[in-house]
């Protein structure tokens, strides 16, 4: 096992792009990180710079104390799982878990003591005869994964290694790599485009945006302290809600004003974030996460002037929760960094149409309890925490905490 360090490592492919942008991360020995970000952000582009399988433009890339740039990948004593698992079809599940070892020339009953180990922490000892084409998703996957246990490298590098399974296997295989990877304590690069993978497997989390790193932290404190607005858009499931909003003070101190509403915040609110203090008077880009809105008639601990009004346009019963959508009078917030967020969840047409019309109505998404009644086509209160709320400045986007800006 081993560390691994990036410093100031780029990557620019021949036609001019850049793909990775002066990247510095140092990974723990053991600890799990996982890269995360939208399609084309540079995760898959580092890691493969990691591996070999991609040369270095500038910067240097080390496994323990070992600056590995020009060393060939089947020397970086690492190990590597593919979203395609890469089996050989023709082989059973006991000679590819072997495949690489052979080749090293380890010997015979050294391989047989390994293979089978790596059989039995998987669950594949009754499956070693078979060949990949009688295997489910699942078995494969944990094929891939034995086959790089039994090179007891000093990383592991994943590449999407879930993406293929539908969403009841991925949730299960998700617990089982990360179970996985803590017993066996072996340093591991994941990279995933699925935030929720990345929040619910990594020690840490490195949110990439066009080649560059946004911020490294565990999951919690990237959920609770975004550094700027891409970050917190980025991160949960639904997104955050954002819009415009002016900060003012009052007699009952500093207050939010969404279009022709006001929410009054909770002294927690000026406490986590004090150079709020520094924009009375000015527009914001304010940010409310779904699970921090319910049904006023069901949250009566929230006082009145904590509250939004809107109009209800669709709810999602779950079971266990309502998922409703529903749209206030407030600027949507329209940046860059929004219009990124859009694409990567696939509405652009939204974004382009508030664009457009100069539109003054901004969409949000609660999670109301289930025993809700609101309907669609009502208007609606809407209970806000605003202990939780967060705050961007709207010309750099940075979140608004301690400093000045």
């Amino acid at each position: 096992m081993a560390a691994v360090t990036f410093t100031g490592v780029t990557k620019v492919y021949a036609d001019g792009t850049q793909a990775v942008s002066d990247m510095d991360l140092a990974i723990a020995d053991g600890e799990f990180v996982v890269l995360v970000g939208p399609s084309g952000c540079g995760k898959s582009t580092a890691l493969r710079m990691l591996a070999g399988l991609e040369t270095v433009s500038a910067g240097t890339v080390a496994i323990g104390e070992k600056i590995v740039n020009d060393m060939a990948p089947r020397d970086r004593d690492i190990a590597m799982v593919f979203q395609n698992y890469a089996l050989y079809p023709h082989l059973n599940v006991y000679d590819n878990i072997a495949f690489g070892l052979r080749v090293r020339k380890v010997a015979k009953d050294e391989i047989d003591k390994r293979v089978r180990h790596a059989a039995q922490v998987l669950g594949l000892e009754s499956l070693l005869d078979r060949k990949p084409r009688a295997l489910s998703g699942g078995q494969r996957q944990r094929v891939a994964m034995g086959r790089a246990i039994v090179r007891e490298p000093q990383a592991f590098l994943m590449d999407e290694p879930l993406s293929n399974l539908d969403a009841q296997l991925r949730v299960e295989m998700r617990a089982e790599v990360s179970s996985l990877q803590d017993e066996l304590g072996v340093t591991t690069v994941y990279v995933t485009h699925d935030q929720i993978e990345a929040m619910t497997m990594g020690d840490r989390v490195a949110v990439m945006r066009k080649g560059e790193l946004q911020q490294v932290a565990p999951p919690q404190e990237l959920y609770d302290h975004p550094v700027n607005l891409f970050v917190g858009g980025f991160i949960g499931s639904p997104t955050m809600n954002m819009m415009e909003a002016t900060v003012q003070d009052g007699p009952e101190g500093l207050a939010m004003t969404i279009g022709q509403q006001r929410l009054t915040l909770a002294p927690e609110a000026l406490e986590a974030h004090p150079a709020l203090r520094g924009y009375v008077g000015r527009a914001v880009v304010l940010g409310v996460r779904p699970e921090d809105l319910e049904d006023a008639a069901l949250a009566v601990q929230i006082p009145s002037d904590q509250r939004l009004r809107g109009t209800l346009m669709l709810r999602e019963a779950l079971g266990s929760e309502i998922i409703a959508h529903f749209a206030i009078e407030a600027p949507p917030v329209l940046t860059q960094d929004t219009r990124e967020l859009a694409e990567d969840v696939g509405t652009t047409h939204q974004y382009e149409a508030h664009a457009k019309n100069q539109s003054t109505t901004s969409r949000m998404v609660g999670r109301f309890n289930a025993h809700t009644k609101v309907a669609v086509g009502e208007t609606i209160d809407v209970a806000v925490d605003t202990r939780a709320l967060h705050f961007f400045d709207v010309e750099s986007g940075l979140g608004i905490y301690d400093g000045g800006q």
